[in-house]
């Protein structure tokens, strides 16, 4: 039983799979970064200094005990996160495709042609003249 799980895991499939999993977590984390440091600056700066991430809908706000300390937390829609998000799954599809699209482009150079070999009707004809022999 050892020995199966040892070339299951061993196969190529799973260990493509496994990197793929640890680099699509990396790309993310990558994209969310580049997503809330650069972009959304960028469209926030463009519509007039607006943060979507600090974009809200409050549906009831946060009540404050006279300690000062939060007695109920705020409970709002944050569809500027929810921004964020979209714009995150854009870039990321838009990388995903490009990586893709590499690959695919890459893998047609590196597949050599099939070698040409004798037609049918050679090969009827090759086997023709053993069997009149």
């Amino acid at each position: 039983m050892l020995k199966e799980f040892k070339s299951f895991i061993m196969t190529g499939n799973v260990i493509e799979f496994a990197v793929a999993v640890i680099m699509a977590g990396a790309v993310g984390a990558v994209v969310t970064g580049f997503v809330n440091d650069i972009v959304m600056p960028l469209v926030g700066q463009l519509t007039g200094g607006i943060d979507f991430a600090d974009m809200k809908h409050v549906l009831s706000p946060e009540v404050v005990a006279a300690e000062g300390v939060e007695a109920k937390a705020e409970v709002a829609v944050r569809y500027g996160a929810w921004i964020n998000t979209l714009v995150n799954l854009v870039i990321v599809g838009f990388v995903m495709f490009m990586i893709v699209k590499a690959y695919n482009k890459m893998k047609k150079t590196v597949e050599a042609p099939a070698p040409a070999g004798p037609s049918q009707e050679e090969l009827l004809a090759e086997i023709r003249d053993l069997l009149k022999k």
